[in-house]
């Protein structure tokens, strides 16, 4: 599993002063800020968090070490990642995306679809990206119950029992 989990991403500048329009990514949005100093995907830039307001879309935040708006406008898409153990335990059916990301997927006789390349949301639920393989189209599963019965981390596979002709 991931030892950096993705959390929150920056939109942009927000104002003149120096805050940043933040996306967060955890189930309680506002909690982003709890877990500890976030940095970026290579980890050569961390910052602290300090929310300021909730703006639509996601937050006005504060960034250590970022104090004007050009130095907003530059950390501008930066996804920022919180260490795994920053993070609160889920219960057993609860997964945090990045724990998904590359998970082989299986149809329930056993035969291999593909591996999970991404996990998105675009509003109506979580939906599973299937890479199937060189010269074959993704195929988006929608990630519930019915559709993905079992996710075993240790072996680190995935069961979808995906909807007629959607593999097809």
């Amino acid at each position: 599993m991931a030892d950096n989990v993705l959390v929150a991403a920056i939109a942009g500048a927000f104002g003149v002063k120096g805050e940043v329009r933040l996306k967060s990514f955890t189930a309680r949005p506002e909690s982003v800020a709890e877990y500890g100093p976030l940095h970026d995907e290579d980890r050569t830039r961390s910052f602290s968090v300090t929310l300021v307001r909730p703006v639509k879309g996601g937050f006005a935040a504060r960034l250590s070490g970022v104090t004007t708006k050009e130095q907003a406008d530059a950390v501008r898409g930066t996804r920022l990642y919180a260490e795994r153990g920053a993070l609160p335990a889920l219960p057993d059916d609860e997964f945090y995306h990045a724990d998904l990301i590359g998970l082989q997927a299986f149809d329930p006789g056993g035969a291999p679809l593909g591996r999970i390349n991404a996990v998105l949301n675009h509003g109506a639920g979580d939906l599973l990206e299937i890479d199937r393989g060189p010269g074959l189209a993704s195929v988006l599963v929608p990630f519930t119950l019915a559709n993905v019965p079992t996710v075993d981390l240790a072996t680190r596979r995935v069961v979808i029992d995906p909807p007629e002709g959607l593999f097809d």
